[in-house]
């Protein structure tokens, strides 16, 4: 199946795995990246430079296939050394730069230079207009259904990506609520030219993460996920547990003078101690509801050769049977 996606990526399939804070490790990349795909390495999980470097150096030595780099730019205080990590990932040799966050439009220059492709994630129309403007190569449409960050406008896919398809030059790919083959063969017939998967490649052999974090996604389903932090026009997208129904308990009692203080227990450090200690009540962490559409955990050839497969079957028969 060839896309403008699987063209500018040089990759066999129109498959991308989103970069996952404490997922996106060289293990899952590689593994995603041999599989076909465009396997993603969450660069802030790496704590400094010279650890994404180290990282980098690992995922080269399980793949000879092309790999991205994720680059999340955050609103923070003290801000990460972005100029550090921009110099790994092209001292690494990467070519693929997942953006995410604020504008990367100052950060653009030395990726381009470089002759790194980047793909930045939107989940709305106009930032996706403007990730155009700025001189990214493609876009990652994330609608309301992803896990993480869904934007403030609650629009789903089905209206996101043709929105999408009518108004952009660049290619994009469809984020959120993505799981299979009826995923992908949706996508593109709404204007996608492929898909990116975040919670379905968690639940994967190869994720390098507790079991039980596993367990819980395919356990769970389209109903058990919950938004947080709206009131701070932070929404996220998470998995229930009983830090969840506690930090919402408290978004209810605070109400307009809630602060981010409040739910810190909640949301602050938490990831390391669910997704490698399977401490599953330790603080929210980000799912879709497409949990609802995964019931099993394959390896990541297995998972991709599955989708491939049933697409084109899909394709051939189910759809062309239609005329």
């Amino acid at each position: 199946m060839k896309t403008k996606i699987t063209e500018l990526f040089d990759i066999e399939h129109p498959i991308i795995q989103g970069g996952m804070h404490y997922v996106g490790f060289a293990e899952l990349a590689a593994a995603v990246s041999n599989a076909g795909g465009l396997g993603i390495i969450t660069g802030l999980t790496q704590k400094t430079p010279e650890a994404l470097a180290a990282e980098i150096a690992r995922c080269r030595e399980m793949t000879d296939r092309p790999f991205g780099v994720n680059l999340t730019f955050l609103p923070t205080v003290s801000s990460p050394d972005y100029p550090g990590y921009i110099r790994a990932i092209i001292e690494g040799g990467v070519k693929i730069v997942e953006t995410a966050g604020r504008n990367p439009q100052a950060y653009l220059p030395a990726l381009k230079d470089a002759g790194i492709r980047v793909i930045h994630k939107c989940t709305s129309v106009r930032h996706a207009l403007k990730a155009e403007k700025i001189g990214c190569d493609a876009v990652s449409v994330d609608g309301f259904e992803c896990g993480g960050h869904p934007g403030e406008d609650d629009i789903p896919n089905m209206i996101l990506l043709p929105r999408a398809a009518e108004a952009l030059s660049i290619p994009f790919v469809a984020s959120g609520g993505m799981a299979d083959a009826r995923s992908l063969v949706a996508a593109l017939a709404l204007g996608a030219e492929g898909i990116n998967m975040g919670t379905r490649f968690i639940a994967t052999v190869e994720a390098p993460v507790h079991d039980k974090v596993k367990q819980a996604i395919v356990a769970a389903s389209e109903l058990d996920t919950r938004l947080i932090m709206r009131p701070l026009r932070n929404t996220e997208r998470v998995l229930t547990n009983d830090a969840v129904e506690r930090l919402l308990v408290k978004e209810r009692e605070r109400g307009a003078e809630l602060s981010f203080n409040d739910i810190m227990e909640e949301v602050v450090g938490v990831y390391p101690r669910i997704m490698r200690e399977g401490d599953m009540d330790a603080g929210a962490w980000s799912c879709g509801m497409v949990a609802g559409l995964i019931h099993d955990i394959p390896t990541c050839a297995e998972l991709i050769s599955r989708i491939m497969g049933e697409a084109e079957a899909l394709v051939r028969e189910r759809l062309m049977g239609l005329l």
